[in-house]
């Protein structure tokens, strides 16, 4: 039915359910699994007059703490297709909302399915944060599965 399935991580115990499950589906139809981290672009801090001093992250170093979170939270997909014995790859890209990375992963990869988590917002919060999974629902031609 699915032959390649991709998995959205940010890292958290609740995509690590995602990633448990988008395995195991990868396992029994027998599809490849790709795991893929959204990273924000680098913003440089903009101050104003009532500004706190933080101090300003580098590009270079934006780049290498980044990295090392794309690294870590990539590496329990390849874990789990590793447990599951299903061919696994990762991919960390940039967008500006994750959502849209999310979706142009799943088109340039070919991916069939969608296995991704959500926080279960919903009314005012669900409005105020703004829900991933429900702009990848909204935006995707794939089909997504979502896990809670």
């Amino acid at each position: 039915m699915y032959k390649h399935i991709l998995v959205p991580t940010d890292g958290s115990k609740l995509s690590a359910k995602a990633i448990r499950t988008a395995a195991r589906l990868a396992q029994s139809f027998e599809a490849s699994l790709t795991g893929v981290y959204v990273i924000p672009p680098y913003v440089p801090p903009v101050y104003g007059e009532a500004v706190i001093y933080v101090p300003e992250v580098t590009p270079k170093r934006y780049k290498e703490i980044t990295a090392r979170e794309a690294k870590k939270a990539l590496a329990v997909v390849e874990v789990e297709a590793q447990t599951a014995g299903v061919e696994c790859k990762t991919a960390a890209v940039t967008a500006d909302q994750a959502w849209k990375g999310i979706i142009r992963t799943a088109q340039s990869k070919g991916c069939d399915l969608i296995v991704m988590a959500s926080h279960g917002r919903r009314g005012l919060s669900g409005l105020l944060l703004g829900s991933e999974t429900t702009k990848v629902l909204t935006h995707s031609k794939t089909p997504v599965l979502v896990c809670r």
